[in-house]
């Protein structure tokens, strides 16, 4: 997917997407969708290299402040720093059973 200005090339998707970096700290999600951005063409390539595809679930366990870069984020087993715009291209949906949580570090 390209990343435009609008959205609305998710305008179909499921109303209850959000992007990574809006998401609540511990609320475990679910991956949707990993967009391309024209301003960082490689980094939807490069968050499929760390395990960011449709279907795994994430979590962010921490942020700096409201809005502010890194954010702690777990996926799998594993922990990553991402910066706000990169999580902006990781469209996720909060996770309806909690029994798939995701174990806190």
């Amino acid at each position: 997917m390209i990343l435009g200005k609008n959205h609305s090339h998710l305008a179909g998707l499921n109303e209850t997407m959000q992007p990574l970096h809006t998401a609540q700290i511990g609320q475990p999600y679910r991956i949707t969708a990993v967009c391309s951005s024209e301003q960082m063409p490689d980094c939807d390539r490069q968050l499929n290299e760390l395990g960011f595809f449709a279907g795994e679930q994430v979590m962010v366990l921490r942020r700096l402040m409201p809005g502010a870069d890194p954010l702690v984020v777990r996926i799998g087993m594993s922990t990553f720093a991402l910066r706000c715009a990169e999580a902006a291209l990781v469209y996720v949906r909060p996770e309806a059973d909690d029994s798939l949580n995701i174990a806190h570090a």
